[in-house]
């Protein structure tokens, strides 16, 4: 079967640009997807995500290899493998990032990436609660729900406790600023997820012109004769079946899978390639290099007075945010447990904000088994987490062997720098700040973990390498720039050197932005697929 596009992988970016190549009606474009489709119910209930966190029908559930400087732990690192990708699958916070996390795109050799060049692409795929502004959109596809006023009495005794430290108050991490304190964003509609899958692929998926294939595990590029890539092969239940592209085929699998493909098919360090009896077809050493991903550690705290585990923990308490949820689309179980936060300067002397914090009015773990949900801790608490904002640690992404069912080999290199140990230290020492202000003296009881008996610069240091994981946010690893070298694709996301193919995803990232990375991913695919329908129409022109 012949399309005029091909896009590689149903995610958070693929459902946009699959979306919008086809909405004119005058290309064809095929969409595969190695999941299913995300049918089930807890992919509409926000706190669903729970269920599909160790579920391996909607989740690769990789790990990293040993972390050398995390006492050789893998980490967990789960990605959506489902319609919707990791955007089925996460916990909906909504955060654009910095204006400087984007200037420094521009500066580093991508021009049209700039923040004030990004930003009508953000505004262009939301609608925001509170209406349009210069920061906001009111006509795009996302929802995208503010959680002030919805929050609980121990989120709201956590920004009067930044309050009370002197740390800025923030009422839109998403307007003018990022700094300060406040209460997060999160992409819902009327109490249910909004991602791109629900509201960009579903509705596109009567056009005749689309077509989306699932259970489809793509295993390599194909090539014409001249080079081009023309094509995909994919295992679909058993089958090897391929399907070519006139104009383009678009990598959107992801900043694990996208750069396993682009190895598996030739694309690559060549030394990488030889090892793995791999031809290859164009030398690229930057695929797979640039691994950025957010580390994180939480501290727990007893309360003194009821927080979200009691209800969490009760038949009866989560009948009545279920019924709450069912009649109302409100209660927790519409919104992220990560309810408040912020982005701070870990010392005076930081240029700007470097550690992000999240708030939950729940202490809990999500044990290892696909059918659990939320699992409190046995006692009324919460949790306060942070990470470093811009970490410079930077790993890799490679091939375990020529076989696609095979998991790559995902090496981040965590706490590999000076400068992310030292932010691993402002972080806990902000915690400390946070939880010992008199706001929050009628809730803690006692710190759990890492508890009183941690007080040392190397006890926090120590906690943080035994008991930190991934935040999830993965990218870098296909980045953009304007050297072949140390870059993958060019500014207007085609791979260097390789007609026919480009990358539209979180890989594409040449640094990871403060905050969560879904709503930057959505963006690079909806400045992706422009860019892609310019350079359809000039060729026609030409």
């Amino acid at each position: 079967m012949i399309f005029d596009f091909i896009v590689v992988g149903a995610g958070s970016a693929g459902c946009i640009v699959a979306s919008r190549l086809s909405e004119s009606g005058r290309h064809s474009v095929l969409l595969i997807e190695a999941g299913g489709e995300d049918k089930s119910f807890w992919f509409k209930i926000p706190v669903g995500y729970a269920k599909s966190y160790y579920n391996p029908k909607v989740n690769w559930m990789y790990r990293t290899e040993p972390e050398a400087n995390l006492g050789g732990r893998r980490i967990y690192a789960p990605r959506g493998k489902v319609q919707g990708g990791s955007g089925s699958i996460n916990a909906m916070i909504f955060v654009r990032g910095a204006r400087q996390d984007f200037d420094d795109w521009r500066e580093a050799g991508n021009p049209g990436w700039g923040f004030d060049d990004v930003l009508p692409y953000f505004r262009k795929l939301e609608t925001h609660a509170r209406g349009e502004s210069p920061w906001h959109g009111a006509n795009g596809p996302i929802h995208v729900t503010p959680m002030r006023g919805s929050t609980h009495a121990v989120s709201d005794a956590f920004l009067e406790a930044c309050k009370e430290l002197g740390l800025p108050e923030n009422d839109d991490f998403n307007g003018a600023s990022i700094e300060g304190a406040g209460v997060y964003d999160v992409n819902t509609r009327r109490g249910q997820r909004s991602h791109s899958s629900a509201e960009y692929l579903r509705p596109s998926l009567t056009r005749p012109n689309l077509l989306i294939e699932r259970e489809a595990h793509a295993r390599r590029l194909l090539a014409a004769p001249d080079g081009r890539v023309s094509g995909i092969e994919v295992m679909q239940r058993g089958s090897t079946r391929s399907f070519s592209a006139r104009r383009e085929v678009i990598l959107a699998a992801g900043a694990v899978d996208t750069p396993k493909l682009m190895q598996l098919s030739g694309f690559g360090d060549g030394a990488t390639l030889f090892a793995q009896g791999i031809e290859t077809r164009k030398h690229l050493p930057a695929v797979g290099q640039n691994l950025q991903d957010h580390l994180c550690a939480s501290f727990y705290y007893r309360s003194r007075r009821p927080t979200l585990n009691g209800d969490f923990a009760s038949l009866l308490g989560q009948a009545r945010f279920g019924l709450t949820w069912l009649m109302k689309r409100s209660g927790p179980f519409a919104m992220s447990v990560n309810q408040a936060g912020g982005f701070f300067r870990g010392a005076p002397e930081e240029a700007r904000p470097n550690i992000q914090v999240y708030f939950n009015p729940l202490s809990y773990r999500i044990p290892d088994n696909p059918r659990a949900g939320l699992t409190p801790e046995p006692y009324p608490g919460f949790l306060i987490a942070f990470n470093a904002c811009r970490p410079t640690s930077k790993g890799t992404v490679t091939i375990a062997s020529a076989n696609a069912a095979d998991a790559p080999l995902i090496r981040p290199n965590y706490l590999s720098t000076d400068r992310d140990v030292e932010e691993v230290l402002q972080g806990s020492h902000l915690m400390r700040r946070i939880a010992g202000a008199r706001a929050l003296e009628d809730w803690v009881e006692d710190e759990v973990s890492p508890s009183k008996a941690v007080q040392s610069d190397e006890q926090l240091l120590d906690y943080f390498r035994l008991n930190s994981g991934s935040i999830y946010h993965l990218c870098g690893t296909c980045a953009m720039g304007s050297d072949p070298q140390h870059a993958v694709v060019d500014s207007r996301l085609r791979v260097h050197g390789v007609q026919g193919l480009r990358i539209v995803d979180a890989s594409i990232f040449p640094n990871i932005t403060a905050g969560n990375i879904n709503a930057p991913t959505m963006m690079v695919a909806e400045k992706g697929s422009a860019m892609i329908l310019e350079d359809a129409a000039a060729r026609v022109e030409a």
